[in-house]
């Protein structure tokens, strides 16, 4: 049965068509919804709206689509929260489902395993939360934390300009007093949640076929030196703004030098030798609910 599932994020928005056994990214918007919020502490109404008239324009396609929301939504005052589900669905006649931090690693674990056979880390990252799990024939251990990378923002805004003047030292520094990391190690981490193939392919970045398992939406690989090296480079030499006038989604890279130390930290924590980074989000999961 064809099916959209939209998972709205606290900065991106990812539009999923599920027909049978085949998925397929149809869209991917980024709504900034944390990084206004902690301005304010509420949902900006231009936020909600641009939501809104996205799904409004799903429905134009789609007779069965499915709506969820993860990390901001969560931490929403209940008041807040319930008045902002009352008129998403007087707008759309959807309701908008709230997973929780554990349902959402649960489901990109399944995603990103699926052809796994061995011992890996799953690492997904985005705008307010981080989940971190260990996966070895099933999900071994599991570390949520309530900030992402929206936070490190706030504390290091220069890392949005063309050039960072700030550190991968320092940042890494902060991020690791912060995450709850796994205890147990592994040798593999996946990245997943958050665009990460796309950043490779983008960001000038090096990175090589994945030939630890054949998965055709994990295709690339790199080594945990490699990904040190050029994440110095993505902060000092690598300008931002000549990607973002590359790119047909520029706001969406405001946060992926905090993204890069996050990733950094976490692989050093588990003691990583191989970072594979996916676009893989918790469709694989809920297409199976």
């Amino acid at each position: 049965m064809r099916k959209l599932i939209i998972e709205v994020g606290s900065t991106c928005t990812k539009l999923d068509e599920v027909n049978d056994e085949e998925i397929k990214r149809i869209n991917e918007v980024t709504i900034e919804f944390k990084r206004h919020f902690n301005k304010t502490k509420k949902l900006d109404d231009n936020d909600v709206l641009k939501l809104i008239n996205l799904v409004k324009e799903a429905q134009l396609k789609y007779d069965n689509i499915f709506v969820c929301g993860t990390s901001i939504f969560r931490i929403l005052e209940q008041k807040t929260k319930e008045e902002f589900i009352k008129k998403f669905y007087k707008e759309t006649g959807l309701e908008f489902n709230i997973i929780s931090q554990e349902e959402e690693n649960k489901y990109t674990v399944e995603g990103t395993t699926r052809n796994v056979n061995s011992k890996v880390a799953v690492f997904i990252g985005g705008g307010g939360s981080t989940e971190i799990a260990i996966y070895d024939n099933g999900i071994k251990e599991m570390c949520n934390t309530k900030i992402g990378v929206i936070d490190v923002m706030e504390q290091y805004p220069d890392l949005g300009e063309n050039l960072a003047t700030t550190d991968v030292k320092t940042v890494r520094e902060w991020v690791k007093t912060k995450l709850k990391v796994p205890t147990q190690k592994a040798d593999v981490l996946i990245l997943a949640g958050g665009g990460h193939m796309k950043f490779a392919k983008n960001s000038g970045i090096r990175f090589e076929k994945n030939i630890l398992f054949e998965d055709n939406q994990e295709p690339i690989m790199m080594d945990i030196n490699t990904r040190k090296i050029d994440t110095e480079r993505y902060y000092k030499e690598i300008s931002l703004n000549e990607i973002r006038s590359k790119v047909n989604d520029p706001e969406w890279w405001y946060a992926t030098r905090a993204m890069c130390a996050m990733v950094l930290e976490v692989a050093d924590s588990l003691d990583v030798k191989y970072i594979i980074p996916t676009d893989i989000s918790m469709v694989y999961g809920l297409a199976n609910k």
